[in-house]
């Protein structure tokens, strides 16, 4: 299993890369917020020899706005990976199966050269989740021994810590292979 962490503009711009192959970062949220250490935080990990990947956090509404608003923010780069986080939203709201599966396909016509997968929890996965669709792959959070997320789904990414910061294992033979998987959309 490969290393690696997720950062928002909570973490530093210089977080710890030791150890790590991959790195997610927030890029945006709904149609408004960019991540103010975005290009900071990117720079680093690319300089770290990273893969990186960027993230939406995805609000009900407006979907093919988000979707624009998304990839106009996060840096384009053959091998970056995007990726949408459907989860509940501050307000208690989420965006349906129909608008998350939108926002993938909308990115995913946007960027057709990079990856797009879905980011959600696992009872999002098992309870909410009607259609199974995750675009390019699975990432999911599911807070128990790394590897080791309680879903049948095939998944490629698992977060299974937020302590002292969010970290994930990737489901590849090496960092080789994830690179080679990331530039192959």
């Amino acid at each position: 299993m490969l290393q690696g962490i997720d950062v928002s503009a909570y973490q530093s711009s210089t977080y710890g890369t030791s150890g790590l192959s991959f790195v997610f970062i927030k890029a945006t949220e709904g149609r408004t917020y960019v991540n103010s250490k975005l290009n900071a935080q990117a720079k680093h990990g690319r300089d770290a020899g990273l893969v990186v990947g960027f993230y939406h956090f995805l609000w009900p509404g407006n979907i093919t706005a988000q979707a624009e608003y998304f990839v106009s923010q996060a840096p384009e780069k053959a091998g970056d990976v995007l990726a949408v986080d459907w989860e509940t939203t501050g307000e208690g709201t989420h965006a349906s199966n129909a608008e998350k599966d939108a926002f993938i396909r909308k990115v995913k016509a946007l960027r057709p050269h990079n990856r797009v997968v879905l980011y959600t929890n696992r009872d999002f996965w098992l309870n909410i989740d009607t259609t199974s669709y995750a675009g390019d792959g699975l990432w999911i959070a599911d807070y128990v021994a790394a590897g080791q997320p309680r879903i049948k789904a095939k998944w490629l990414f698992h977060q299974y810590t937020d302590d002292p910061v969010d970290k994930d294992v990737a489901n590849f033979s090496g960092k080789a292979a994830l690179s080679e998987w990331a530039q192959g959309a």
